[in-house]
């Protein structure tokens, strides 16, 4: 029984020559593919004649129209979900393609049969939506004790698997047990988490181990003599000795600026020199003097 994250046809092809049966999971949005036809039918469906195909119609799991007629229906009360429909399709196989792990096989494609079970309840004990579940056999030719044994077999596994875990995060029982105090030799529990005992040699930098019963070596009595402690001085005279004086900071001396150089006003230019225009011609003497002769010609005129 596999989960929809394995690849339930490429196991059962791999297993073929073993008395193995794979049930799997698929996703709700798989498309899969009816057995090819015969060559009667072909040609009544193509009567201008053409090359036969090598896979059938589609069968789209999102698609309730492309379904067809089940080979086998059964309708069964359950506890937990209330009414459970099962129905079976016979002879339904995936449409492969030379990638992942067919990208190396060697010659055609194989064609790889199975039959396809929808189970849908009536409830959820959680109380969420109810969705379908899809189903891949590896075998054909299903009655419906096969489906109900398909089906039920597949929601053991869930029941499995919620064991597992709460064993394992409620009940910590994937830990190693506790040592047992009244064996009369000390357990070395940093190897792995299975129970072992302690090596009698001590290792370099340790001190050996203390065996069970023993009175603590803190306890004990160690007439040893041991040099006096010598006392630490007062904090006051410690932090006064670590003060230092307080130094003024260098005084900042401002550089001399130099005086700028002079600067001379840009000339204006006129938009038709800054347009690359012609400049234009300077006024000359002689207009200025017949714009003066005219101009005496009217005031004599006016008098």
């Amino acid at each position: 029984m596999l989960d929809a994250g394995y690849d339930a046809p490429r196991i059962a092809h791999l297993l073929a020559g073993l008395p193995v049966e794979i049930l799997g999971r698929l996703r709700s949005d798989r498309v899969m593919r009816r057995p090819t036809p015969s060559r009667e039918e072909f040609q009544l469906a193509h009567p201008k004649g053409g090359r036969p195909p090598k896979h059938g119609g589609e069968f789209v799991f999102g698609e309730p129209t492309t379904w067809g007629t089940e080979q086998a229906v059964t309708v069964t009360d359950t506890r937990l979900y209330g009414k459970a429909t099962a129905q079976a399709w016979d002879r339904l196989h995936p449409r492969l393609t030379r990638r992942a792990a067919w990208l190396d096989h060697d010659g055609p494609l194989p064609i790889i049969k199975g039959t396809v079970i929808r189970l849908l309840v009536e409830k959820l004990p959680s109380g969420e939506v109810n969705k379908p579940v899809w189903l891949w056999w590896s075998r054909t030719g299903a009655t419906e004790a096969d489906v109900d044994r398909c089906w039920q077999s597949f929601l053991r596994r869930f029941d499995i698997e919620h064991t597992f875990r709460l064993f394992k995060q409620t009940l910590g029982l994937d830990q190693a047990p506790a040592p047992q105090l009244g064996s009369g030799r000390p357990v070395d529990l940093t190897r792995d988490r299975r129970i072992r005992p302690a090596s009698t040699r001590p290792t370099a930098g340790h001190r050996p181990p203390q065996a069970l019963g023993e009175a603590d070596r803190a306890e004990q009595t160690d007439t040893r003599a041991r040099p006096q402690r010598v006392q630490e001085p007062a904090r006051e005279d410690r932090l006064s000795s670590r003060r230092t004086e307080t130094v003024p900071p260098w005084p900042w001396q401002t550089a001399r600026l130099e005086e700028p150089p002079p600067r001379h006003p840009a000339r204006r230019q006129s938009s038709r020199h800054r347009r690359g225009l012609r400049p234009p011609r300077p006024p000359q003497g002689g207009h200025q003097t017949a714009t003066r002769r005219m101009n005496r010609q009217l005031k004599a005129s006016e008098h």
